[in-house]
């Protein structure tokens, strides 16, 4: 197999150092709480078309799985929801429970820390440039999963063709954008952290 097509990466950087256990817990702590607020100010850029907005917050979900793992990842997207029952940290309008059960994007929200979770999981065997993409494909396709069914049903959608439109057609393109962006920021930083040998 080709070195472009290989899924792993044997080299060890000191950016994997931040995805470890053996981390400190202030070193794992300011990680899940700088991505939890990269997630928050990803969602202050957003446009909306229709129903559900083109934003940047999605770019720290992935991210979040990449370089802290899966179980920071899967923290830090968990903290920022609980951010936002207190505070205006979503892309819509609202703050708290009720928002969040009733917005029609809320299954994308609480889809983030199960596609930050599968990211950074599979990720640990997949770290190479193209096995970090592939990492991502599978955080995204979960989160359009869990996103577009939530939408079909709050959005009162006629049939699930206009769900699959509204909530994952139009958004491949700029979704392929982030993971090919964040896949290559990774595998850059790794490169840039390697080990000597």
């Amino acid at each position: 197999m080709t070195a472009a097509l290989r899924l792993h990466s044997g080299t060890r950087s000191i950016v994997d150092d931040l995805r470890s256990s053996t981390a400190s817990a202030t070193t794992q702590l300011v990680a899940v709480v700088g991505f939890a607020l990269l997630t928050a100010l990803g969602a202050q850029f957003r446009i909306y078309l229709w129903e559900v907005p083109f934003s940047l917050q999605t770019l720290a979900v992935y991210g979040s799985g990449l370089f802290l793992g899966w179980r920071n990842g899967m923290l830090a997207q968990g903290l920022y929801i609980a951010l936002g029952m207190f505070l205006p940290v979503f892309a819509g309008d609202g703050i708290g429970p009720a928002y969040l059960m009733t917005a029609v994007s809320a299954g994308y929200l609480l889809a983030y820390p199960l596609s930050a979770a599968a990211a950074g999981a599979l990720s640990t065997r997949w770290n190479s440039p193209t096995g970090s993409m592939l990492s991502l494909l599978v955080a995204s396709i979960i989160l359009f999963t869990i996103g577009v069914t939530w939408l079909h049903f709050a959005a009162g959608h006629a049939t699930w063709m206009e769900s699959l439109d509204k909530g994952w057609l139009r958004f491949i393109p700029v979704d392929v954008a982030k993971i090919l962006l964040v896949g290559l920021l990774y595998s850059g930083a790794r490169h840039l952290g390697r080990r000597p040998s």
